[in-house]
């Protein structure tokens, strides 16, 4: 049975700034969310938000954050959370069928012939070797226009610690940068996590964001990786190129149910959740939802038990 989250609001006693960790995490009360925005209502969500999948939570760490509080991707073979409106969408790149399929075996050809000529290189880093002034060099550009926080590079720096990191970039002929692609790579569960691909402008009709997912698929073909993860697919139709399989993000959500986050329509408790599953912490194995996604029926949807 799911217990109530009013029971985990009791903040347990620590020292100021300890830290706490779980999974790949780790963080303070100072340092564990980041403020976001709705309609000029104020929520809070992770550090690791905007650039890291799979986010594992505490009861620990739910009881020490403010509120409304929205955590987005927990494992999703974990006990936390409910399913969400959105999936990851995930690139099979072990799959033969994949790669045969007509359209987009004639679309990746025309990218191809579009980079023809470029520079391309794959460098895999250890994550404890980079810091939050180099993922500022390759992507700062594309943090600024996704006003993603200098706190969640910071979490992105604290979640790959202990990973490698991918990096692809492309250069024309001249040496101009075309693109930087950074993905993380989790062999443990066999699959490499686009996190961010920053790309000039000068070359949009080449469309670089594209040819990077195809790099990235290539890549972990070549290298034994079973998928390639897109990220969340929602509000992202070009990523149906790729997409093989769905698998459902879960979330949870806490908030006064009176708070105007709540209330409006339009913020994400309502527009991610589903209103009876605003405050469950515990995945109820039982419970049907309701939530099924734009790009279901083009792709197969990964149910995975949890443990």
């Amino acid at each position: 049975m799911n217990r109530p989250a009013t029971q985990l609001m009791t903040k347990p006693s620590k020292k100021a700034n300890q830290v706490s960790y779980v999974g790949y995490q780790s963080w303070t009360d100072e340092n564990l969310c980041v403020e976001s925005n709705h309609e000029g209502i104020v929520y809070y969500t992770t550090r690791w938000d905007a650039l890291c999948p799979y986010i594992d939570v505490t009861e620990e760490m739910l009881a020490s954050a403010p509120k409304p509080f929205v955590v987005y991707a927990v494992p999703p073979e974990g006990k936390y959370g409910v399913p969400i409106s959105d999936h990851y969408g995930l690139v099979n790149t072990a799959s033969d069928a994949f790669w045969a399929d007509e359209r987009r075996a004639r679309k990746f050809k025309e990218m191809d012939k579009q980079f023809k000529n470029f520079i391309h290189s794959e460098t895999v880093v250890a994550g404890s070797e980079l810091t939050c002034d180099d993922i500022f060099e390759m992507g700062g550009e594309h943090f600024e226009n996704c006003e993603i926080d200098d706190k969640e590079i910071a979490g992105f720096v604290d979640y790959i610690r202990t990973l490698d990191v991918l990096i692809l970039q492309v250069k024309d002929q001249n040496g101009e940068l075309v693109f930087t692609d950074v993905s993380i790579l989790m062999p443990k569960i066999n699959q490499i996590y686009g996190s961010f691909c920053q790309w000039n402008r000068a070359y949009k009709n080449r469309s670089p964001g594209l040819y990077a997912c195809l790099l990235a698929s290539r890549w972990a073909a070549k290298n034994g990786y079973h998928y390639y993860n897109l990220g969340p697919v929602g509000d992202y139709g070009y990523k149906s190129l790729f997409v093989t399989d769905l698998e459902p993000i879960y979330a949870l959500a806490l908030s006064d149910l009176n708070h105007p986050l709540a209330l409006d329509p339009t913020s994400p408790l309502n527009t991610d959740f589903n209103a009876e599953d605003l405050n469950i912490i515990y995945r109820n194995t039982h419970k049907k939802s309701n939530h099924q996604g734009k790009h279901a029926q083009s792709a197969n949807v990964i149910v995975l038990n949890p443990a």
